[in-house]
């Protein structure tokens, strides 16, 4: 997973209300377990909308979306984040989130920031015009018009995110003391190893 400390550029200013996985990434589009080629997939009943805001060229490649609350509800696909990864986003910003999207957008290195309606409907208003800075280290959504909007953020998963570290890397980095407890146990208990051939 790639560190995350900061994001800086242009936010779809998407801001719709309890969008559920289904609307993120569409069913038919399950029977992948690639997490690649979802871009396609990804909000394709809004893309079918005209004048949707991820298929105007002002905010092609924007590494953030600004949602509404409850975003993420519905279903625990975890193909979602995969595809909101896939479009290049890297954070989600809105006034709440569903626990299991949360917990899937973090595992998949997005950052989930909750923020007040009044902090959404002022980066929805800059996100039309201007480039918005999430700053994960300090724990701040900035505009390049002085809002300064503070977030809160779990202790381990912010160390997990600014490291870079999925759940393997996190296992990867007890390596030493799983092997040294792997022969601890099979000194003990030789009966417990399986021998090959």
């Amino acid at each position: 997973m790639e560190p995350f400390k900061q994001v800086e550029g242009r936010a779809y200013p998407f801001g719709r209300k309890n969008v559920d996985t289904d609307v993120i990434i569409p069913a038919e589009y399950l029977k992948t377990i690639s997490r690649e080629g979802l871009f396609e997939g990804a909000f394709k009943v809004v893309r079918a909308e005209e004048g949707n805001v991820f298929d105007d060229p002002e905010y092609a490649g924007a590494p953030i979306l600004i949602a509404g609350d409850n975003f993420g509800c519905g279903s625990s696909r975890e193909h979602a984040a995969w595809a909101l990864n896939d479009m290049g986003i890297r954070v989600v910003v809105a006034p709440s989130f569903s626990d299991i999207f949360s917990s899937n957008a973090f595992k998949n290195g997005i950052l989930a920031v909750e923020l007040s309606q009044a902090a959404i409907n002022r980066l929805m208003e800059v996100a039309t015009t201007d480039p918005i800075t999430v700053d994960l280290e300090n724990q701040v959504v900035t505009t390049p018009f002085q809002d300064r909007f503070e977030f809160p953020i779990d202790a381990f998963r912010k160390s997990c995110l600014v490291a870079g570290l999925d759940e393997i890397g996190l296992t990867l980095e007890s390596g030493e003391a799983i092997a040294s407890y792997e022969q601890q146990v099979s000194a003990a208990r030789p009966w417990l190893i399986k021998e090959t051939a």
